[in-house]
């Protein structure tokens, strides 16, 4: 089994100036679609297992396995990261585990804490070689735990890099987790204002809220990794609920499921495609996603 270090996919990146999908795991089926996605368009990806992912699934260790087996299987490169862990025990598990990356969040914490414990993180994945990514600047969204509109700081975030030798950064610049609707605002003037100050990738979290056109602008201003769940769960979601209502008698769960994965993986596919490329929107596949994540 050969895993890609996210290390070389971020560097190669944030080089070329392309982004890079990071898309969460949710279960085995997303993780199979995310890849089979990535496959179709012949590029790589980043699959994020998070905290609350982990938290599902009783621990980090099954869910993390499995994605991990089916990211040396690809025929495409694709990492494996540990994306929004509040628990520094469950991010050194990540390193222990395998993990290509890890993303240490401690945005919650008074900065003074968020710079001894990121560096902590840092230290351990360091030296395994692991790739590390904080936050600074909260992200809005996450059930209030991130509080809306903030920015951040370039000079803070030289600092904060500077005291921390974090490897990533996600920043706030106007994007907010778990949204449905695809109409955030993004501050493209800070976005190139964060680029230029800082040496390492900058990671746009709570992209399921940002269009296309917005996502596109952004990694042309400097964004590197793009992170996308909420919109990757509606297709997945919708689909079942199409899949069930034409086949009411349907009682093999795989059916359905199956159903789900093919939609997330030709959503996946065209989202790498589009931030690889910065090609323009294509007619119709910019709507704002119009179902019931919850349901």
């Amino acid at each position: 089994m050969t895993l890609t270090p996210t290390r070389a996919l971020m560097q190669g990146a944030a080089t070329a100036g392309t982004g890079i999908g990071a898309f969460n795991v949710i279960h085995l089926e997303t993780a199979e679609a995310l890849v089979a996605g990535a496959e179709r368009a012949g590029l790589p990806v980043i699959l994020q297992i998070s905290q609350n992912c982990a938290t599902y699934h009783g621990g980090l260790s099954p869910i993390a396995l499995a994605s991990l087996a089916i990211a040396g299987a690809a025929s495409v490169p694709v990492a494996v990261h540990l994306d929004h862990a509040e628990d520094e025990r469950l991010a050194l598990e990540a390193v222990d585990l395998g993990f290509g990356s890890v993303m240490y969040d401690g945005a919650h914490l008074p900065y003074a804490e968020n710079v001894a414990a990121t560096a902590r993180v840092r230290a351990y994945a360091h030296t395994a070689g692991i790739f590390v990514e904080a936050e600074l600047g909260k992200v809005g969204g996450k059930d209030g735990a991130h509080a809306p509109g903030v920015r951040t700081d370039p000079a803070e975030a030289v600092s904060f890099v500077s005291a921390t030798g974090v490897d990533a950064l996600a920043v706030a610049v106007g994007s907010s987790h778990a949204m449905t609707a695809r109409n955030a605002a993004l501050d493209l003037e800070l976005i190139a204002q964060l680029r230029a100050a800082l040496t390492v990738p900058l990671v746009l979290h709570g992209s399921s809220g940002v269009a296309d056109d917005q996502i596109v602008a952004a990694i042309r201003a400097g964004m590197t990794k793009i992170n996308v769940s909420t919109h990757l769960n509606g297709f997945f979601t919708a689909a079942i609920r199409g899949y069930l209502a034409e086949h009411e008698t349907v009682v093999d769960s795989r059916k359905y499921v199956a159903a789900g994965r093919e939609a997330v993986a030709g959503e996946a596919a065209r989202l790498l495609t589009l931030f690889a490329s910065g090609a323009a929107v294509a007619t119709g596949t910019d709507a704002t996603l119009a179902v019931d994540i919850k349901g």
